[in-house]
């Protein structure tokens, strides 16, 4: 996190208004440049006044204001928010990694709410439900442009309680009807097993300010269990929807001996950057094999542009989402934050990921690489062969690292 105090996301200007609806606008038409149009200041003030004194129900002032900043916001992009002191405060909680919900990670895109992806071991994941499943309504309240923010905010609650969540899902004629039992969710980020006794398999299910940390703890006790030594990994980002922007560089750090591993590009003063990677490999340039898919979004995006970019490792699955925009939230005064877009980044080699996403070098299909996998099993650990036998994929990928030629062919 930046020690100015902003938490900067990867999934981010104040604008000053003085004015009084009593006394009229506070701004002379000579005003500096920077000072609010006097026309556009009369009509915020004109609608308020309306708003006011004719709408069929009595609004508060605060209430017309949040309303009206809120407004300002998300009409600049579908990652830029308003945050009041709740919403602020589950936003500290989720970049730490603990939080009270159903492990859903969501994007806002013209007034609809879009799962990116569910969290690993979460009440959303075991209910099965699904990356691009379109949220529309929570608790039977229908979502809208006009209450996005409320009812997403209804998927939060105590420990216990329960949230209904229909989804509409391409391919399904009807919505699908989820009743979900929020819980207490102490996401560990990181997760490793061995798939076969010289080859690792990591999940990293997103990124909080933990992550590095579980990474380094992982890939220590994969070294240790491996009686012979490693000689492969296997970095899964599938599904992954991202999270702290420095956790995704220090994942990438982790890799890398050195380079550019991200560079970002904004009007701020700390929105143009660049991170380099330190000297230090933790696999010591063992083959790696990083996968992606179409959950796979934002700081995964990072991760897998620069290990790709650098010839460290191949990318193998389906493009990725798409999110090249970093999102600052920014505190305001009592309790209030924006989360603003404030950067749009790019990968090592200079590509945009906004829109775009990152392309595999391989792509899987359920056929691909199969017959291949012939007579693989035999010495691979329980835990390696459930993972296995379930998750296609991860055979296909298994087969294409075991193979190496193709890998190799990347890292020479």
């Amino acid at each position: 996190m930046k020690a100015r105090g902003a938490l900067v996301l990867v999934l981010g200007i104040v604008l000053g208004l003085s004015f009084s609806l009593g006394g009229g606008v506070l701004a002379e038409r000579d005003a500096p440049s920077k000072t609010l149009p006097w026309e556009d200041a009369r009509l915020l003030a004109e609608v308020l006044e309306r708003v006011k004194q004719e709408y069929v129900e009595p609004v508060e002032d605060h209430e017309l204001m949040e309303s009206a900043v809120r407004g300002m916001v998300t009409h600049l992009d579908s990652h830029s928010q308003f945050l009041d002191p709740d919403e602020y405060e589950e936003i500290r909680i989720n970049t730490s990694g603990n939080y009270s919900g159903v492990g859903l990670e969501v994007n806002m895109d013209g007034g609809k709410v879009i799962v990116v992806a569910p969290i690993d071991d979460t009440p959303a994941a075991r209910a099965g439900l699904q990356s691009g499943d379109e949220i529309i309504s929570i608790d039977d309240i229908v979502v809208d442009e006009a209450n996005v923010n409320d009812t997403i905010g209804r998927m939060r609650g105590k420990p216990g309680t329960k949230v209904a969540i229909s989804v509409i899902r391409d391919g399904v004629s009807e919505p699908i009807d989820f009743t979900l039992i929020r819980t207490h969710v102490q996401v560990n980020s990181v997760r490793g097993e061995l798939l076969e006794p010289d080859i690792g398999y990591v999940r990293i299910t997103h990124f909080s300010e933990t992550t590095y940390r579980d990474l380094r703890h992982t890939i220590d006790e994969l070294r240790s269990s491996a009686a012979d030594g490693l000689h492969g990994i296997i970095l899964d980002l599938r599904n992954n929807p991202g999270g702290v922007l420095e956790a995704a560089v220090a994942v990438s750090d982790a890799f890398l001996d050195g380079g550019v591993i991200v560079s970002a590009q904004g009007r701020g003063p700390d929105a143009t950057f660049e991170h380099q990677a330190r000297a230090g490999d933790l696999l010591d340039g063992m083959l790696m094999i990083v996968m992606v898919n179409g959950g796979s979004a934002s700081a995964s995006e990072i991760v897998a542009g620069a290990l790709r970019d650098h010839k460290r490792a191949t990318v193998v699955g389906a493009k990725t989402f798409g999110k090249g925009s970093v999102q600052t939230v920014m505190p305001l005064s009592n309790g209030r934050a924006i989360k603003l877009t404030t950067s749009r980044y790019f990968t090592p080699s200079g590509e945009t990921i906004q829109d775009h996403g990152i392309m595999p070098d391989i792509v899987l299909t359920d056929a691909s690489y199969e017959d291949a996998m012939a007579g693989a099993a035999e010495h691979r650990t329980e835990v390696g062969a459930a993972l296995l036998q379930k998750d296609r994929q991860l055979r296909q990928t298994l087969s294409i690292l075991k193979g190496g030629q193709i890998l190799q062919s990347r890292l020479e």
